[in-house]
C-alpha cells in the first residue's frame, strides 16, 4: 500500500460522522428545501448530536481514562480525538444557531409560525399565558436545590432545567442553586390565540418569567436554561450475568447517573452559575457549550408538522402497492407462485405486516420463528405474534435486549410475549443479534414449508415509512433450510452449521465478502472487467477497506454509497484512485444495505443487515443474503444503480474526507434519486393497474334459505 508514511490510510471515525451531521445540516440550509423540511433537518441534527454525545464521546472519554496511549487507526490517541471533536462540534452547535436564529426563524415568521416573547403580547394574550402557567405549570413543577457535595439531586440526561440562583431577603450569606425540571410529557411550544396565525410561546419562556412564583421571599438573582448529557456507552456484564434481563434493568437504571459528557447552557449564564455547575458535575470546559437560542431544538420536529402549512413541506410520497402482490390472494398463495422484493418507503410496508398477521391466524401455519431489534410503540407485528402464541402456536421470538435506547420498550414487549404463551430468547451471550428474519412454518399437502421475511431494516411500521430499506420474501427451500438453520444455530447455542447460500456474522460474513472482493480484483489483475457496488450505512472495517484499496490498484472499479461514517480515503494516488464515494441525504433516511460484484458476468447481489464496521462483523449476529430470483435481482439492481446517478442530493466525498456536489457534466435530465425510484414504482404500479383494472362488485342481499 503506497499511502503517504505522514497521512493514515484510514480517516478517523468519529470525525466522519460529524460530517456525516454535517451533511444533514446542510439540507437544513438548502434553500430548495421547502421551509418546513428544513426545520425537520435542523431537529434531526440536533438529536444526532445528542446521541453521539452520549455514546461515542461517552466512550472516547472512558477510553481516554483507562486506555490513554491506544491510537485509533487514523493514528490518534482518545485524547486528540476528544479534543477534535470538541472544536469540530463547537463549530457544528454555532452554524446551527446562526442557521436558526438568522435565516429559518424569520422565514417561519414570514408564513405566520413565530415565536413571540412574553414581553411582546398584547394584555388578552398574556392572560392566556398566565391560566397556562398557572393551570399546567405551576401545580406539576417542583424546584430542587443543588449542593456540591454527593447528596445532590441527579439531573436526568438531556431533560430541559431552568437554573436558578437565589438568595433571601436580608440575607448575607451566599447564593443557593436550584434547578427546575421541565415536563418531558408536556409539549415545548404553546400556542397562542393569534387571528388565524401559528404563534406560540416556549413553555421554559413561560417558567422563566414566572420563576419567582416558585421562590416566595427569595431573590431571583439568575434564571438561565441548561442540559446536561450523560455517558451511555454502557454494556452488560454478561459474563457475571445471571439474568440478562435484570441486567439490562442495571445497565437502564445505572445510565441515569452516570458520568456527564457535555452541559449546554444559556449564553447569559454568569460565571458564578457556570463555574458552580461545572464543580458539581465534574466536568472539564471543553464539555461546556454555551447556546445562543433555544436548548435542544429537537422540538423543532413537531414545530414542522404544524397543521395548515403543507405548500411549505415536500409532496407526501404515498407507499404504493405492489405489483407482485394481489389483495385477493393470501401472502402465502402469492408468495409460493413468486418471490417479493418490497422497497420501503416507497412500497407500503403492509405486506410484511399481513404476512406475519395472516401467519397468526392461518390454521395451517404451525410455527413462526421472529428476530425483534427495534419494533414501533404499538407494533402491530409484535400483536400478531401475541395473537400466534395465544393461538396454540409454536412461537420463537428473539429479543434482543440491547438494541441501544430501544432496551425499556424490547423488556416491556418481551414480558407481553412471554405471558401470552411465546418462547422469548433475550438475545446471545456477548453479542448484539441485529439480523431481521422472520420464518413461518406451514403445513400444506406438499409437506411442511417454511416462508421467509429476510430485511434490511427493522419491523417497525413507523421508521418502514421514513427509512429506506429493502424486505425479500421467499419460499425458496434452500434459503428455508438455511434460514431454520441460522435460527437454531443462534437459538440453541449449537455450533454453526454450513449454508448453501446465507453468510452470518461473526462466523462468515467478512470472509464471504473479502472473497468476492479478491476475486474481482484478480479478474482485473488477468486484464477481465471487474466492478463492485456497495451500498450502506457505514464503513470503517479496515481489513474490507484494505481490500478495496488491493482491488482499486489492481484496475477494479468500485462505487460506494455510504450515507454516514466512511474511513476510507477514495480517489488517492496510488491507493484509491478507482474507488468513489457518494453520501446521499435527502427526505428519507437512506438504510438499505447492498453488494453487488460483476462476479466475471455472473452478477452476485447481496442485501443485508450489516454494515461495513468491526461491531457488526465480529459483535453481532448479522445475516447476507443472496436475491436469487431474476426478477428481483433486476429491481434491485435498478434501485442501487440508481444512487450512483444521482447529481442532485449526493454529495462526493474527497480523500481529505470533506465532502461536496459532484462535479463534471451532469445528465440532462437532473437525478434526485429518490425521487427517480418513487416515480418509477408509481408508473409500475400505474401499469399494472391498467392491464389488471378493479372490478366493483354491488352487494347482494342473501338468498333466501343460505346463511
Amino acid at each position: 500500500m503506497s499511502a503517504s508514511k505522514k497521512q493514515s490510510p484510514f480517516l478517523n471515525r468519529e470525525l466522519s460522522w460529524l460530517e456525516f451531521n454535517q451533511r444533514v445540516l446542510d439540507e437544513a440550509a438548502n434553500e430548495n428545501v421547502p421551509l418546513l423540511d428544513r426545520l425537520t433537518f435542523t431537529a434531526i441534527t440536533s438529536r444526532n448530536l445528542d446521541e453521539f454525545v452520549r455514546v461515542r464521546v461517552g466512550g472516547l472519554t472512558w477510553q481516554q481514562s483507562k486506555h490513554a496511549s491506544l491510537l485509533d487507526p487514523s493514528g490518534l490517541t482518545a485524547a486528540e480525538q476528544l479534543d477534535a471533536v470538541h472544536t469540530r462540534m463547537r463549530t457544528m452547535v454555532s452554524d446551527q444557531y446562526k442557521l436558526y436564529n438568522d435565516t429559518l426563524s424569520p422565514l417561519l415568521s414570514e408564513i405566520n409560525l413565530t415565536q413571540r416573547r412574553l414581553s411582546e403580547l398584547d394584555p388578552a394574550q398574556k392572560d392566556h399565558v398566565e391560566h397556562y402557567f398557572e393551570t399546567e405549570l405551576f401545580p406539576t413543577l417542583t424546584p430542587m436545590i443543588l449542593e456540591s457535595g454527593p447528596d445532590q439531586p441527579v439531573l436526568c440526561n438531556q431533560l430541559l432545567y431552568v437554573g436558578i440562583r437565589i438568595k433571601r431577603e436580608g440575607d448575607d450569606a451566599e447564593s443557593r442553586t436550584a434547578v427546575l425540571p421541565l415536563n418531558p410529557a408536556m409539549p415545548r411550544t404553546v400556542p397562542i390565540p393569534a387571528g388565524g396565525h401559528h404563534d406560540y410561546v416556549l413553555v421554559d419562556d413561560i417558567i422563566v418569567h414566572y420563576i419567582d412564583r416558585f421562590f416566595p421571599g427569595e431573590t431571583i438573582l439568575e434564571a438561565v436554561r441548561l442540559r446536561i448529557s450523560r455517558n451511555a456507552d454502557m454494556a452488560v456484564s454478561e459474563d457475571f450475568a445471571a439474568n440478562l434481563l435484570s441486567e439490562m434493568e442495571n445497565v437502564l437504571a445505572a445510565r441515569r447517573s452516570s458520568a456527564c459528557t457535555r452541559l449546554e447552557i444559556e449564553h447569559t449564564a454568569s460565571r458564578t452559575m457556570i463555574a458552580f455547575l461545572k464543580r458539581a458535575l465534574n466536568l472539564a470546559d471543553a464539555m461546556i457549550t454555551t447556546i445562543d437560542g433555544p436548548l435542544d431544538l429537537s422540538y423543532l420536529m413537531d414545530l414542522a408538522r404544524t397543521r395548515g402549512l403543507n405548500s411549505h413541506r415536500y409532496d407526501d410520497y404515498p407507499p404504493q402497492p405492489s405489483p407482485d402482490i394481489d389483495q385477493t390472494l393470501s401472502m402465502f398463495n402469492t408468495i409460493s407462485q413468486q418471490d417479493i422484493l418490497l422497497q420501503h418507503p416507497y412500497h407500503s410496508f403492509e405486506p410484511v405486516v399481513r404476512f406475519i398477521e395472516e401467519a397468526a391466524h392461518d390454521p395451517g401455519v404451525i410455527a413462526i420463528k421472529q428476530i425483534l431489534y427495534r419494533t414501533s410503540s404499538d407494533s402491530r407485528v409484535v400483536d400478531a405474534l401475541i395473537e400466534a402464541a395465544r393461538q396454540g402456536k409454536m412461537v420463537t421470538v428473539l429479543v434482543e435486549l440491547k438494541a441501544r435506547f430501544d432496551e425499556a420498550r424490547n423488556v416491556e414487549r418481551a414480558h407481553e410475549l412471554e405471558a401470552a404463551g411465546a418462547q422469548v430468547i433475550y438475545g446471545i451471550k456477548n453479542y448484539k443479534t441485529h439480523a431481521k428474519l422472520c420464518i413461518v412454518m406451514r403445513r400444506e399437502p406438499r409437506g411442511i414449508v417454511r416462508y421467509m421475511h429476510f430485511g434490511t431494516g427493522n419491523y417497525n411500521e413507523t421508521t418502514a415509512r421514513l427509512y429506506t430499506d429493502i424486505s425479500y420474501l421467499t419460499c425458496n427451500p434452500e434459503l428455508g433450510s438455511d434460514a431454520s438453520t441460522f435460527f437454531n444455530t443462534i437459538c440453541g447455542y449449537s455450533q454453526p452449521q454450513a449454508y448453501h447460500h446465507l453468510h452470518a456474522a461473526p462466523i462468515s460474513l467478512r470472509d464471504h465478502l473479502l472473497s468476492m472482493i479478491a476475486s474481482e480484483t484478480e479478474r482485473a489483475r488477468q486484464g477481465r472487467k471487474a466492478h463492485i457496488m456497495v451500498k450502506i450505512n457505514s464503513l470503517v472495517d479496515e481489513p474490507l477497506i484494505e481490500a478495496l484499496y488491493a482491488a482499486s490498484q489492481a484496475g477494479v472499479k468500485i462505487e460506494l454509497n455510504i450515507r454516514g461514517i466512511c474511513c476510507l480515503r477514495p480517489g488517492v494516488k496510488g491507493l484509491s484512485e478507482n474507488i468513489s464515494v457518494i453520501s446521499i441525504i435527502d427526505r428519507f433516511l437512506e438504510h438499505s444495505r447492498i453488494f453487488y460484484c460483476l462476479h466475471g458476468g455472473e452478477e452476485r447481489l447481496y442485501i443485508s443487515s450489516a454494515d461495513w464496521m468491526p461491531r457488526n462483523l465480529d459483535r453481532r449476529i448479522e445475516l447476507l443474503i443472496p436475491i436469487l430470483d431474476p426478477t428481483c435481482h433486476k429491481q434491485l439492481l435498478a434501485n442501487l444503480c440508481m444512487g450512483f446517478k444521482d447529481d442532485q442530493k449526493a454529495r462526493k466525498q474527497s480523500g481529505n474526507g470533506s465532502y461536496k456536489p459532484p462535479t463534471g457534466a451532469r445528465s440532462k435530465k437532473p437525478v434526485r434519486s429518490q425521487a427517480s425510484i418513487y416515480d418509477g414504482i408509481v408508473k409500475q404500479v400505474e401499469r399494472t393497474q391498467k392491464k389488471h383494472p378493479s372490478y366493483f362488485e354491488p352487494h347482494r342481499p342473501p338468498t333466501k334459505g343460505i346463511h
